[in-house]
């Protein structure tokens, strides 16, 4: 694990450019927002959490983090059928900004293409992408 600028970036995982994470273990996919995301985001204070047996698309969103400042749409980083939502979340959003890679994921999903991985970030791609998106703002 290493720090650039404020945000953590874990090395085992994989990331979309919508700043969402996705951890592989065999064909399930954990996902959740990442650390970066929930920074600009600032505190949450409601998850918005699909259905499990829903289809999710790569790409597409599936549900959304509210936040003091914003609404954002979380998209789902691989396609497939979410097996589990992070029920957690409904009582405890803030788990997002307080440990957005552990307690704070958001559903698991069941993937039907492990393909798609190729098209996600690897920990260094997504801090240059962190780091170039910031720098225009």
């Amino acid at each position: 694990m290493f720090h650039r600028g404020f945000s953590t970036v874990l090395n085992d995982l994989k990331y979309a450019d919508s700043h969402e994470w996705v951890k592989v273990n065999g064909n399930s996919a954990t996902i959740g927002i990442t650390d970066h995301a929930q920074d600009h985001l600032g505190d949450v204070v409601y998850v918005e959490l699909p259905e499990v047996g829903a289809t999710v698309k790569q790409g597409d969103g599936f549900g959304a983090v509210e936040s003091v400042k914003a609404t954002s749409d979380v998209n789902s980083p691989v396609s497939g059928k979410v097996v589990e939502v992070n029920e957690e979340l409904s009582n405890s959003p803030a788990l997002v900004n307080s440990s957005p890679y552990e307690n704070g994921w958001i559903i698991k999903v069941e993937m039907n293409d492990a393909g798609e991985l190729k098209n996600l970030m690897g920990s260094e791609e997504y801090s240059k992408f962190c780091e170039e998106e910031d720098s225009k703002h």
